[in-house]
């Protein structure tokens, strides 16, 4: 099976089989953002995931949670941010279109408070790297030790649909866990279970090899905490459905939302597949189908949540 739908038939498995927030293709580095992609992220709920899911479906910018502004007193939005001035204009535009900020006027200026306090709502991340094949490996030995040593994620998995031999659990580090998956069955066995790694200690990020030397960094603990907050909020208003449906009468969905064609008889990468150089393409509308709304169905995601603007007493009278 290609990769992309070995992919997606664990995320649709994983999102049926767990309580947690499903995604794929995150960021996973601190040091160097680019160097590391996780295949698929399961986020598990914490004590107010309820109070995230009420705020917005989508992605809360982390400038406007790291960012000095408040709940309980109104902010300069320009002060209130440690970045280009331009760069912080985006961020509150984006913060109050979500509802997360709240913006007024005053004298001519602009001031912005939070609507809600962030809450803490996620606990786990757990991050899986995908290897349908491991007779091709390509960089799955490093990218594992990469995941090991920065212990950004509680715990890592291998999903393969190889059988896992003694040589290949020796090829990667201890603490990776192993899954085989059948993607046809959706079935899943546990080969190793992973070890839990320290998430609140520094980390050891590999940032480059070349022969005879390797460049590493040191993520604090500090910094750690902040990445892993921004790929818990990433992975909510990402998930794994982020394909657009190609635009062929041969197009349509299986029932959780996988991209499928008549043509090849199976779940096919719109990116990559799809368009007019393939011979089964036949010009017609996208799928009239609502992903977010099977997302909403499948997953404790919430696709039209209650909103908390103005929730509070008097807050809809700052300024």
């Amino acid at each position: 099976m290609r990769e992309f739908a070995f992919e997606l038939a664990l995320c649709t498995h994983l999102e049926g089989a767990t309580d947690s927030i499903v995604a794929r293709q995150l960021g996973a580095a601190v040091a160097a953002p680019g160097n590391r992609i996780v295949d698929a992220c399961l986020v598990e709920p914490g004590p107010e995931f309820d109070a995230r899911t009420a705020i917005t479906p989508e992605s809360i910018p982390a400038l406007a949670i790291e960012s000095g502004v408040g709940v309980g007193t109104d902010a300069y939005w320009k002060d209130a941010f440690d970045c280009h001035p331009d760069v912080a204009r985006r961020v509150v535009d984006r913060a109050v279109e979500i509802g997360f900020f709240e913006s007024r006027r005053r004298n001519g200026r602009e001031y912005v408070r939070r609507a809600v306090r962030y809450p803490d709502w996620f606990s786990r991340l757990i991050g899986v790297e995908n290897k349908p094949d491991l007779g091709r490996p390509g960089d799955l030995e490093r990218q594992l030790r990469t995941d090991a040593s920065l212990a950004l994620f509680d715990e890592v998995y291998l999903a393969t649909g190889s059988y896992v031999t003694r040589a290949h659990l020796n090829r990667i580090p201890e603490a990776v866990g192993v899954w085989r998956f059948d993607p046809e069955k959706g079935e899943r066995e546990v080969v190793r279970e992973a070890t839990p790694l320290a998430v609140s200690e520094p980390g050891i990020e590999l940032v480059e090899e070349r022969p005879l030397r390797t460049d590493v960094a040191v993520a604090s603990a500090a910094a750690k905490a902040r990445k892993r907050r921004r790929i818990a909020e990433r992975a909510y208003g990402k998930g794994w459905r982020t394909y657009d449906l190609p635009p062929c009468a041969r197009a349509s969905t299986t029932t959780d939302g996988r991209p499928r064609c008549a043509h090849f008889g199976r779940v096919v990468d719109p990116g990559s597949e799809c368009g007019e150089s393939c011979p089964g393409f036949e010009a017609a509308a996208a799928p009239d189908v609502d992903l977010d709304a099977i997302r909403d169905r499948r997953s404790p995601w919430v696709a039209e949540p209650t909103g908390v603007a103005r929730r509070q007493a008097g807050l809809d009278r700052f300024g």
